[in-house]
């Protein structure tokens, strides 16, 4: 699953295929050409010019044909590939979408790769459990991006606010000193369900429960509804519509306006922001979302990408290497610091340090979580019954009734897709 700002904020790479195809004049008949579908965005075309380059001479033996392809209708294009006669041999996907490939039974299993060649117990866990399907480990952990804190500096500097909150106390404190004399504490829009899930995973519930199997939907746990108690509290020292997502309006327009102290968003809205008020670059900072006690930051939802190996690939072996070549800490940092990512594991987050944007994500991905690994879980976004649920609570409504309704939609979408 991909954060949609995200996309707004890192260099756009070309849709046409980054390399020629078909063997090299004079390079012998047994040179492979491993083909790479990689997604428009998640790369910039210096950096898979780079890897391509030293990858091809490393291995002599081995063309790389780089395919970007649209996230829009990714999914049906994904699966008509790994079922085909034609399937690439590697294909980078949204990490909480690999389950509804790997239920195909079209995938590589790679947890031998992932435990004795990629030190797969040390990865984010928001990137390595989505890719974990019936235990077995078919997503490699590619890049991650989460939300943090965006702050204005200079109304926390009007406030009097000089250090940074380390816990939701604090930052309820802050927030709400903030949101006085025509100013917003923060904007959060009524139906941001990616915060709100934080919230609900940092009192211990989730979005669903999966018993053996059997997802049901568990917005109506006493954990959960601690969660959306605080979204509420949170949510109510600004302006932000209750009955709208963070799209509508964009927020980082409305944080652009500079009335408002904070958002919660990745660090990539900041390139928006200042795009749309040029007076407000050098002074926007971030911190991690705060967590209930200041040890450690709060839950946050974890997007970016895994990398999948379909079983029907010509080249399968050599694809696993090129998967492993490209989730190994070498070209994990050049990614990373080329387009300010979280790398796929906590002990490289160094690599992106005097990134303040950027090392604040990777303060909190260590805290990462992702939607549940159900092969059916996109079928509840598509029609996502939490939304309409936030609003009810936030408009006054019972909170158990109206989070038992939308649990009873969750389950019912996990059971049917």
């Amino acid at each position: 699953m991909k954060i949609r700002i995200l996309a707004g904020a890192v260099a756009l790479v070309s849709s046409v295929v980054l390399s020629g195809c078909g063997y090299l004049p004079g390079a012998g008949a047994d040179r492979s050409t491993v083909t790479v579908w990689l997604m428009k965005g998640s790369a910039s075309e210096d950096f898979v010019d780079r890897f391509k380059k030293s990858y091809e001479a490393e291995h002599p033996s081995v063309e790389l044909e780089f395919i970007i392809q649209e996230w829009g209708g990714i999914g049906p294009k994904v699966l008509k590939a790994i079922e085909g006669d034609d399937a690439p041999d590697v294909i980078e996907v949204g990490n909480t979408q690999v389950a509804q490939y790997a239920e195909s039974g079209e995938l590589r299993d790679l947890t031998l790769e992932s435990m004795r060649d990629l030190g797969g117990e040390d990865w984010l866990p928001g990137l390595a459990e989505p890719g974990k399907v019936n235990g077995g480990q078919y997503g490699i952990p590619w890049y991650a991006a989460n939300r943090v804190v965006i702050y204005n500096k200079d109304l926390f500097a009007q406030a009097g606010i000089t250090e940074l909150p380390r816990t939701r106390e604090e930052w309820v404190d802050i927030s709400e000193k903030l949101d006085t004399a025509g100013r917003q504490g923060i904007y959060l829009a009524g139906q941001n369900w990616y915060v709100l899930a934080g919230f609900i995973w940092d009192e211990g519930g989730e979005l669903a429960d999966d018993s053996g199997g059997d997802w049901q939907g568990a917005l109506d746990s006493p954990a959960a509804l601690r969660g959306m108690d605080f979204y509420k509290t949170l949510q109510a020292l600004g302006s932000g519509p209750r009955d709208a997502d963070e799209q509508s309006p964009p927020e980082t327009d409305v944080f652009a306006g500079g009335k408002v102290a904070q958002i919660i968003s990745v660090p990539g809205s900041a390139a928006l922001i200042e795009q749309r008020n040029p007076g407000l670059k050098g002074k926007l900072g971030y911190f991690p979302i705060p967590g209930k006690s200041a040890n450690k930051p709060g839950a946050v939802f974890t997007g970016g990408s895994d990398l999948i190996v379909p079983e029907a690939a010509d080249h399968r072996g050599e694809g696993i290497d090129v998967v492993k070549a490209l989730a190994g800490e070498k070209w994990q940092t050049e990614l990373a610091r080329a387009m300010s990512y979280v790398p796929n594991k906590p002990v490289l987050a160094h690599v992106v340090e005097g990134q303040e944007g950027t090392s604040a994500m990777a303060e909190g991905a260590a805290e990462g979580r992702a939607t549940p690994n159900s092969p059916h879980w996109p079928a509840v976004e598509a029609d996502n019954p939490i939304k309409p649920y936030m609003t009810a609570v936030l408009e006054g409504g019972d909170p158990a009734v109206e989070a038992k309704k939308a649990s009873d939609r969750i389950t019912s979408k996990l059971i049917t897709g």
